[in-house]
Parts: C-alpha cells; structure tokens; sequence
C-alpha cells in the first residue's frame, strides 16, 4: 500500500513540476531572445534529466551499477519509444530543417560514443566520462551560439512576460517537484517489482526508466496542450543527449561504471541505437518534415516490443 501511494504522490508531483518548469522555461526563452527549442534542449532537458543523474550516481556508488546503466538506456528508449509517440500521438509535430542538420546527428553521436566506450571492455571509465562531458560543453556552446528554431510552432496569442521572481520560482519549484516526484515514483516502483522478484537490470531498463521519464512526458503534454510543440521535441532530445553525456559522464567521472549483466549489451543498447536512427526516417516518411500519428504507433509498437524480449 505505501509502495502505490508513492506512485500516486510521485506522479502528482511530476504534472505539477512539469507545468511550472514549461512556464519558467517559456519565459526565459522571451526574456533572453533565445529561440524556444533552445530553452527546450537547455534548461527544461537539464531539469527533467536530474531524476536520471540522481538515480545513476546514487546507483553507481551504492554498488547497483546496471541500474546506473539501465536507468539512463531505458529512459532514452522511453523518451522517443513512449514519450515522442504520445506527444505526436495527442498533435503532429512540423520539423524543420536544424532538427536533422544538427539536434539528431549529435543525440546519434552521443549514442554511438556511449555504445563504443562500453561495448568492447564493458566500462564506462573516468576518462570517457570526461570526454563525454567535453563533447556536451561543446554542443552547448555551439547550439546557445547558432541554433535556429528546429520546429516550426502554432500560431497563438502573443506570450506576456512574468515577473522575474515568479520565473525564478516556477524553475525552482518545478524542478524541485520533478525530482522529488521521481524519487517516490522510482521508491515504490522499484518496491513493487522487487516483491515479484524481477532483475536489478530488467527493474532498471522498464520500470525505473518510465519513472525517470515521467517528467518529460509531463512537460512534452502540456507544452503540446499550450502548442509550445519545439519545446516538447526540443526537451527530449535533450534530454536523451542529457543523459548520455551529462548523467553517465558525470557518473563515470566520480566512479567507474561496469556492466554487471550483459543483456545490457547484447540486447538493450541496441535498442536504444535502433530507436535513435528510427527516428530520422519518420520524419520524411510518410509526409516529409512532419512527425504524425502513423510514426507514434510505429514508435509505440517499437517500444512494446523491447519490452517484451526485455522481459521475455
């Protein structure tokens, strides 16, 4: 019983979060002149990655280094196998040409990178993990310098700008509720699935990795209720490439991760590769530059299915 009202208060918590970290993150791309996906790929990725970061590094220090591993797969799986698919599912999603210039060519190479750090010797070290949060500072500095809108939004009523305290105190307050949803929603989570007895890896990569994700479904709905639709695409690509570089850098940085369970490589990474490179041709197919509700189901089908041979 407390391990459900955990979920129900995690999940609360997580709509609220997410409600106001879109206000503050609406606002600040107003404030800065900066160009809403940015904001999106930024400030919004960051906030709803802290759950993933948190749970790695307390994972990788407590000695639970495949729910380090399998919390960050999982949860990039899930942003575009479960999150994307419901986000393009509920309203399409025009792309325009920067999405494939720039944002998905570098959340392909972040894939690639972890997938060739780990894949050979099994360890995710502290020099790839430094090399990792290098090649995040970079894109960073490049997208804050020369990235354009990659979605091309609906048009609505003109924004009015908040009071900087109010933005300050919706960033602080959705954040603070993201994380704090997360952590009771992976607590009673990771309590139920362990009365049933299933694997620290299998936990991690399902039901862990939803919970993590929760905060950018929350934020990609409503920003698609609120039509702020570059900010829903721009968050979750960010935050797969967030998670990548950032959560599993960092992570490897303060200890070595090694993989403890192999159906890590030899099934859930390859997945997580398969999904990314998915993505591109949805794009241009069945309509170009147009995600609709033909490449949600796809997607939807996709992530259903690595659940099945994951649990399989």
């Amino acid at each position: 019983m407390q391990d459900f009202l955990f979920i129900v208060g995690g999940l609360t918590l997580l709509i609220a979060g997410g409600n106001w970290l879109l206000k503050a993150a609406v606002d600040l791309s107003l404030k800065l002149k900066i160009p809403k996906i940015v904001i999106g790929m930024t400030v919004v990725s960051f906030a709803t990655s802290a759950p993933e970061l948190i749970v790695s590094i307390n994972a990788a220090l407590d000695g639970f280094p495949d729910l380090a591993l399998g919390n960050v797969v999982g949860s990039n799986i899930a942003n575009l196998g479960l999150v994307l698919a419901i986000t393009i599912l509920l309203s399409p999603i025009d792309v325009s040409k920067s999405f494939y210039t720039t944002d998905w060519p570098v959340m392909t190479l972040a894939s690639l990178l972890f997938f060739f750090f780990i894949y050979f010797d099994g360890v995710l070290q502290q020099y790839e993990g430094i090399a990792m949060v290098v090649f995040l500072f970079i894109f960073l500095v490049y997208l804050l310098r020369f990235q354009k809108p990659a979605v091309i939004d609906d048009e609505d009523e003109p924004d009015i700008m908040l009071p900087t305290y109010k933005t300050a105190l919706f960033l602080g307050l959705g954040g603070g509720a993201l994380w704090g949803g997360s952590e009771l929603l992976i607590n009673g989570a990771v309590g139920m699935a362990t009365v049933f007895g299933v694997s620290e890896r299998v936990i991690a990569v399902t039901i862990v990795s939803v919970g993590t994700s929760i905060p950018e479904l929350a934020a990609s709905i409503i920003a698609v209720i609120k039509k702020e639709k570059a900010i829903s695409l721009g968050n979750l690509i960010g935050s797969n490439i967030f998670n990548l570089l950032a959560v599993l850098g960092i992570t490897s940085i303060i200890t070595p991760i090694p993989v403890m369970d192999q159906g890590l490589l030899t099934n859930d990474i390859f997945w997580m590769l398969g999904i990314s490179f998915l993505i591109l041709p949805l794009v241009f197919i069945p309509k170009g530059l147009r995600l609709g509700w033909r490449d949600g189901l796809i997607l939807v089908s996709v992530y259903l299915l690595f659940i099945y041979f994951t649990i399989a």
